[in-house]
């Protein structure tokens, strides 16, 4: 099943449903108006949302319309939760190694995760708008779980079992404030704004055989200006699956339905895969040639995230965003 969120005007907008080849939409009016509804009365409410999802692939769902991404809003506009974690070695290890540091010990079995803002969540195509480019404008593409209610202790496989749905992100990050946040050794604020989500939240079975231990085994492709600068395999390097990363965030407190957990910059050893995001490409620059030359994002830059399955067919829909100022300074 594909879900989306089209604007209305409203902070939670309007749930439609999505065909697979995301040709078609219908609105979910006659079951429920907003995605976190479903979430909190998931085996309710997603069986019929499930029915309508067959009709309108079978063509025979009377109200039907075109799905227009630029309409969007992500899935879940705000969320009760955002967390992200860093599941991919090479990430962690190249970030580290870049800044003359050692990754740590035990990042291949202790996650690490962030607490992210989630009452303000980018669509597809809405503008990145940021007051500075000193700042270090970089993106983050990733995949992200979410979740139904997960009980305080719950492990891996159970936590495993409560995802239920998954989604595309582009994790801003403005890498210049980083440094200042992390001395304070409080963690990200100001260095990590609005999080952006691909059009379509889609349930784990739509992906089939590519939905397998925890992890998506598909390619991340992302454009810059136009220009292909990464291909990532998703799950073929992360070294922990969706199930250990909610596990880890709930050791101490319980989930509830609407949590979204990340699972931090896909990236891959193989130079050739390229990136998921500048931070990664300077750290090789640095390594293999003593500086960094390529820079971070500026006004008027364009980003495209997308991930196509086996059959070429966009999974979620694409990301794809500019790099903006603030309105006052347009």
């Amino acid at each position: 099943m594909k879900l989306a969120t089209y604007k209305d005007g409203s902070r939670d907008g309007q749930l439609v449903v999505v065909s697979r080849d995301l040709h078609l939409a219908h609105f979910a009016t006659g079951v429920a108006t907003r995605l976190q509804q479903v979430l909190d009365d998931w085996n309710f409410l997603s069986p019929q949302l499930q029915d309508l999802y067959q009709t309108l692939n079978q063509g025979k769902a009377r109200h039907a319309f075109a799905f227009e991404p630029a309409r969007c809003m992500a899935p879940l506009p705000r969320a009760y939760q955002w967390v992200d974690g860093s599941a991919y070695p090479t990430h962690i290890e190249r970030l580290s190694r870049g800044r003359g540091a050692e990754a740590p010990a035990d990042f291949m079995t202790d996650p690490r995760v962030y607490q992210g803002g989630s009452d303000d969540l980018l669509g597809p195509c809405d503008d990145a708008v940021f007051a500075d480019p000193a700042w270090g404008i970089d993106f983050e593409a990733e995949l992200a779980a979410v979740t139904g209610d997960i009980a305080m202790g719950t492990g891996p496989d159970a936590a495993l079992d409560g995802v239920r749905l998954l989604m595309l992100a582009n994790d801003w990050s403005l890498r210049e404030l980083v440094p200042g946040e992390l001395a304070k050794q409080f963690g990200f604020m100001q260095s990590k704004p609005a999080t952006a989500f691909a059009p379509v939240a889609v349930t784990p079975d739509e992906l089939g055989d590519a939905w397998r231990g925890g992890r998506v085994h598909l390619p991340v492709s992302v454009a810059w200006n136009g220009r292909p600068v990464g291909r990532v395999d998703a799950g073929a390097e992360m070294s922990l699956h969706f199930g250990q990363i909610i596990a880890h965030v709930a050791r101490t407190r319980r989930l509830r339905a609407g949590s979204i957990v990340g699972g931090g910059t896909v990236s891959q050893a193989d130079a050739a895969s390229g990136y998921g995001c500048i931070a990664e490409q300077r750290a090789r620059e640095i390594l293999e040639h003593g500086s960094a030359h390529t820079a971070y994002m500026a006004y008027g830059d364009r980003l495209r995230i997308e991930v196509l399955g086996g059959d070429r067919q966009s999974v979620f829909g694409a990301i794809d965003q500019s790099v903006a100022p603030p309105p006052l300074t347009r």
